[in-house]
């Protein structure tokens, strides 16, 4: 034991230089960089990205309740980390609209803009923008300590927990709020930031009743905005083979807007709220507030969670595009470093946003270089031409938002395909989209996780069974009490004892065999007997031969007769892990498999390495035999399914399990 403590805390060389290469992806890539190869598509993939950064940075922030340019802080700071710690090449890293609205739930939740705000030590002294952006950084410094503990723990399967369909109608949910918030913008009105659950019906409500005061320049500007940023989408999307590079059309418009507000002077002439004041160079670092991580935990988690499911999804698209592997905990412990630095910065929790990386990886990105040159051009904008924006008018920005969740409205028409293909799977996305739209994010999250968890699909009649290691005398045992949750030989037993008696019920003509089953033609009450002569025959397959048909067990037998019921039609031992049987295991293997094959339970096993020794050691026989063994999961799930159809409201399921099985076998 010593050795081995000695062994783990020893450092040479060789463990040296991987430890580095996994905590510092950058050292990999870097030393294989083909500088004439992909420097100019990085410089101009960097440029463009930046960007499109930094309307999306002054855009999104909108979403968090912050004043504008602290989006254009999450732009920059978050992407320096990931350059050196993260294993994606191409994601831009940075806001993202649901993160944003989540961290603004919170802002607003404890700096409302009506009334007080929390009594939170911290706060004295501070104006409403400056308690708002210590709210934002310590919720993302909380955030990116949990996704840095869940990293370092290697826990970044959690993951898996968020299906498709789970995310799907949450983003939906999602880009509705996000919808909603942003109207206030686009009519130019004043509605104060409410949280909580149904907090999208109150804001709608307000709204509603505010809309004779819309103005009408901003509805104008945002109109003119979404008209022309979706036509040109729609030819970036259509053409995209023909052209080098997307146009940048939310870019050149956001141009466009300032100078004609500046020329026209918007602000003063038509009273439409413009970014304004845009302070040059960056803050001093702040240090969280331990009070808001106790009122805000609760939002947190779910923040690290979403914001690390997103990026990892977009991030694993493009690595299998690419041919190259990511590690999901180096990116928990990526996101969570760059959020606790970032979040030290003044910024708020980043992820990433599919259009952003959309940009980098297709004009030209081909490593996290162009999202370094992307941060590069965040900064010169932040300390040299920030002021150019300031005459840019929130409706642009809110427009540019709006039209920029098409693709995620656009996710209603999946619900009908859901309902055809697989009911369960839409339950889930309507109660996660549901659930976030009427109780808020947080909550929705929960809600849709916890039907999911409910709604898993296991076939009727079946149990699958994995055993992830060697199968000897210590374990067997273990194994056989663990398998199925009844004793097989006592069942056994039970039915031959019953079957004696129907026999002798039979032949005194006290039952009687019709179309319809038995029928009981004694007056009385019959009573089970004990007969306890040839017991060994107990232990033997049950014999129908002189029966007319064979007895359901399941079902009401005669008599007052009691078996034991025996749920499971089909059982699937997964072996595949299996890389040892010892002779013990071979015999209780065997033991236990005629008990349950006697039961009238179809066993079937998923084995490579041991199908070989079993052959060997002569495991098989009439009862026992080879044809039971499968290769895969999918092949003998296909099996059963086909031999037990389910009923007609589990039709969907099994069509799904064949759709994928058939997939799998194509692959």
């Amino acid at each position: 034991m010593l050795d081995h403590v000695k062994q783990y805390f020893t450092c040479d060389a060789k463990r040296a230089k991987n430890t580095a290469l996994s905590l510092l992806p950058v050292i990999g890539w870097m030393k294989a960089y083909r500088f004439k190869e992909w420097l100019l598509g990085d410089i101009v993939s960097g440029v463009s990205t930046g960007l499109v950064a930094v309307l999306q940075g002054l855009a999104y922030c909108l979403l968090a309740s912050l004043p504008p340019w602290y989006g254009l802080f999450s732009a920059f700071f978050p992407v320096i980390i990931y350059f050196f710690l993260g294993t994606s090449r191409h994601i831009s890293v940075g806001p993202f609209p649901v993160l944003c609205l989540m961290i603004g739930s919170a802002v607003t939740r404890l700096v409302p803009d009506e009334g007080p705000a929390f009594n939170i030590t911290g706060f004295e002294g501070l104006t409403r923008d400056e308690q708002r952006v210590l709210v934002a950084s310590s919720v993302t410094f909380l955030a990116g300590i949990m996704q840095l503990a869940m990293g370092v723990l290697q826990v970044g399967f959690v993951v898996m927990y968020l299906s498709d369909t789970l995310v799907s109608g949450f983003t939906t949910a999602a880009a509705i709020h996000i919808l909603v918030s942003q109207l206030k913008f686009v009519l130019g009105l004043e509605v104060p930031g409410i949280s909580g659950p149904l907090s999208l019906i109150y804001t709608l409500e307000i709204i509603f009743n505010k809309i004779t005061s819309t103005n009408v320049c901003d509805v104008v500007i945002s109109i003119v905005i979404m008209v022309v940023v979706f036509i040109v989408k729609e030819i970036n999307d259509r053409f995209k083979s023909k052209l080098p590079v997307p146009i940048p059309i939310e870019v050149i418009m956001t141009v466009i807007a300032c100078g004609v507000s500046y020329a026209f002077d918007f602000k003063t002439r038509y009273g439409i709220d413009v970014v304004g004041y845009i302070p040059k160079g960056y803050e001093a670092p702040v240090a969280p507030n331990p009070q808001i991580f106790q009122e805000t935990a609760v939002e947190a988690f779910p923040i690290a969670i979403v914001g690390f499911a997103v990026a990892f999804s977009v991030a694993k698209v493009y690595s299998i595009k690419h041919d190259y592997t990511i590690d999901g905990n180096q990116e928990l412990i990526a996101f969570g470093v760059s959020n606790i630095f970032g979040a030290s910065f003044r910024s708020f929790a980043a992820s990433t946003a599919l259009s952003r990386s959309a940009v980098q990886e297709s004009t030209g990105g081909k490593t996290q270089v162009a999202g370094l040159l992307s941060a590069v051009i965040v900064m010169i904008v932040t300390l040299a031409i920030g002021f150019l924006l300031e005459p840019l008018p929130k409706s642009v920005l809110g427009a540019v938002i709006i039209i920029n969740l098409k693709g995620s409205l656009m996710q209603f028409r999946e619900i009908p395909y859901l309902w055809r293909r697989d009911k369960a799977d839409c339950v889930v996305w309507l109660s996660s989209c549901i659930g976030a739209f009427l109780l808020g994010l947080d909550l929705g999250l929960a809600v849709g996780l916890g039907v999911e968890l409910i709604s898993i699909y296991e076939p009727e009649g079946v149990k699958i069974f994995r055993i992830p290691s060697p199968i000897f005398f210590a374990n067997i045992e273990f194994f056989r009490n663990k398998l199925v949750g009844f004793n097989p030989l006592r069942v056994l037993r039970k039915r031959n004892k019953a079957l004696r008696m129907i026999r002798k019920l039979l032949k005194k003509g006290k039952l009687q065999w019709t179309s319809i089953g038995f029928l009981n033609t004694s007056c009385g009450p019959i009573n089970e007997s004990e007969d306890e002569s040839n017991m060994e025959e107990l232990d033997q397959p049950t014999d129908f031969k002189d029966f007319p048909a064979r007895i359901d067990w399941n079902a009401e037998l005669p008599a007052n007769i009691v078996v034991p019921r025996v749920e499971i039609h089909s059982l699937v031992l997964d072996f595949a892990a299996v890389s040892f049987l010892d002779i013990s295991g071979l015999k209780g293997l065997k033991a236990l498999l005629k008990e349950l094959i006697r039961v009238e339970v179809e066993v079937y096993i998923v084995a490579s390495y041991i199908l070989e020794k079993l052959h060997d050691c002569s495991f098989f026989d009439d009862e026992v035999q080879s044809s039971m063994f499968y290769l895969t999961l999918h092949d003998a799930m296909l099996h059963i399914l086909e031999k037990h159809p389910e009923p007609t409201q589990k039709k969907s399921d099994y069509e799904k399990v064949k759709k994928i099985i058939t997939s799998e076998r194509k692959r």
